[in-house]
């Protein structure tokens, strides 16, 4: 006797597919982060505002951007993960940074 394992055709059926389950579930678990490293781009330069009473997104996207208030508004929203505008008195935000 050798001490060889001879893997019937089942058995190197089983042995494969575990190895596909297996490469497939890590290309899930690792493909978003590699996607949303890639889509990043450079990183921007931000301050962390606190919401005051009183103060809408509109007014913080006003006060800090130097073009378009509307390019402002979407980028804050993407950069604090925002589903919309609605923000609350006392959250940080963190607004880019503009020449």
């Amino acid at each position: 006797m050798s001490g060889a394992v001879a893997l019937t055709r089942r058995g190197r059926l089983v042995v494969f597919l575990t190895v596909l389950v297996t490469v497939l579930a890590a290309a899930v678990a690792v493909g978003p982060a590699v996607v949303a490293t890639a889509s990043a781009g450079d990183p921007i330069e931000v301050r962390t505002v606190t919401v005051q009473p009183g103060q809408t997104l509109w007014d913080i996207a006003v006060a800090s951007a130097s073009g378009d208030p509307r390019d402002a508004v979407h980028e804050i929203e993407q950069l604090n993960h925002l589903d919309g505008a609605e923000i609350q008195i006392g959250q940080s935000l963190d607004v880019p940074v503009t020449d």
